[in-house]
């Protein structure tokens, strides 16, 4: 970008990957009110969203190979690096998704460490093996997608996401016409079918930005960094969504262990669905924000105003549902929920109405830190708000009488509120050295 940056051209670069989350902010609502409509509702929900927790956490380590390779692409050098790296790193999840299958580690973990019901363990162990596919189709998929972001095609990531999700209904609809699956596992089958797809097409979408950035060669003044540099700068990205990811599952332990278990385990995939669809806002800007930044550090006050209004109308949208009659209609007559369940879920949607903004303002905190390549701080902050959530959540399940999804919802509130905070220390030490 040449010309001036302006709000217009910070809208048009990130409207194709805020269009990305939400076409994959889509997915949970939709599988969890096709799973609500098939047999024994409560427990294939529970062992869905258990499932899905431990993919979650499967591809953590993965997830910021897209913020990677947005900021460290830039030659030939660079690019063949770090897709080595992201091969890797692909296929060494994968496997350990696989070891964590077999019924020797799976059966006592999840039935005597969390106390998964027999019945809901069972159902998680199909669906997560249906879900083996997941964490490399994710790791190859964000590492070419950054690589089209760099190459300010954020068009092309946008249209292979559309493929993702027309493949994920459609796998979805058709096992739900069989009704041959239990609802779990239809859930976890057409999530792979979905990525498995999005991962080829964005691979060969991303033909002509990987010639182009292979066509460069290696200049400036700073070094090609080595594979133990690009370690060194990843781990701490690494670290950062296994930390976070890994909260929900230890969050399920909570919820089995809480006031109104069942209820609070069908409840809270419906609840993280919704949300996730105004915290995709933010998840999708910090890719725009490493990018811009990177471009040009005097666009710092166009690009962080964006982010002021992007975090006001995420939180606003989100608030309208959880304090009007619109949240019987997506509880109930979309997600498919029962009328007791949809009153339980009303109040924890309530307190999580202003995550939304609070993940626009940690994405922006994190792009400011990666691309000055300073990582470590991030895993920190992470680690900081996990360790606030459990302690909140054992003091909740100790000693006051909250529902499990209520105590939930307060717990990732103030523990976002803490790792803002811990972020804000090393942005704020950067600032007084550039002045």
């Amino acid at each position: 970008m040449t010309a001036p940056l302006t709000y217009g051209k910070i809208f048009r670069f990130w409207l194709p990957l805020a269009a990305t989350w939400l076409m994959m902010a889509v997915e949970g609502p939709f599988l969890a009110a096709i799973i609500a409509r098939l047999a024994a509702e409560k427990l294939n929900l529970a062992a869905y969203g258990v499932a899905y927790a431990f993919g979650l956490v499967a591809e953590s380590p993965v997830i910021m190979l897209m913020s990677a390779s947005t900021a460290l692409c830039k030659d030939h050098d660079s690019y063949r690096k770090l897709r080595n790296f992201s091969l890797s790193l692909s296929l060494a999840v994968t496997l350990l998704l696989a070891l964590f299958l077999l019924p020797w580690i799976f059966v006592p973990f999840t039935q005597r460490l969390l106390g998964l019901p027999p019945d809901v363990a069972r159902l998680t162990h199909g669906a997560l093996l249906c879900l083996l596919p997941w964490p490399a189709a994710i790791g190859l998929r964000r590492f070419y997608q950054g690589v089209l972001i760099a190459g300010r095609q954020t068009r092309r990531v946008a249209l292979a996401t559309c493929i993702r999700v027309l493949s994920m209904a459609g796998c979805a609809l058709l096992l739900y016409q069989t009704k041959t699956l239990d609802g779990a596992l239809i859930g976890a089958l057409a999530l792979s079918a979905g990525v498995s797809a999005e991962a080829l097409l964005t691979r060969y979408l991303a033909g002509k930005a990987i010639a182009a950035v292979r066509q460069k060669a290696p200049g400036g003044t700073t070094p090609a960094m080595s594979y133990r540099e690009i370690w060194d700068y990843y781990l701490p990205l690494a670290l950062t969504p296994f930390i976070g990811l890994s909260i929900h599952p230890l969050v399920t332990f909570f919820l089995g262990k809480s006031r109104m278990p069942l209820e609070s385990l069908a409840v809270m995939p419906v609840i993280y669905g919704l949300t996730f669809v105004f915290r995709a806002l933010g998840l999708s800007y910090q890719e725009v924000a490493i990018a811009l930044l990177g471009e040009d550090p005097d666009q710092h006050r166009l690009v962080r105003n964006f982010a002021i209004g992007l975090g006001l109308f995420s939180s606003g949208c989100l608030t309208l549902i959880a304090f009007t009659p619109l949240s019987d209609l997506w509880f109930h007559d979309l997600s498919g929920l029962s009328d007791s369940l949809t009153d339980f879920a009303r109040l924890p949607l309530q307190i999580m109405a202003l995550f939304p903004a609070l993940t626009v303002l940690i994405c922006w905190q994190r792009s400011i830190l990666i691309s000055r390549k300073l990582t470590r701080p991030i895993s920190l902050a992470t680690a900081l708000e996990a360790a606030g959530i459990f302690s909140l959540l054992t003091l909740a399940v100790l000693y006051f009488p909250l529902a499990g999804a209520v105590a939930a919802s307060i717990a990732y509130l103030v523990g976002r509120l803490l790792a803002v905070a811990v972020l804000q220390r090393p942005i704020n030490r950067q600032h007084v050295k550039a002045t």
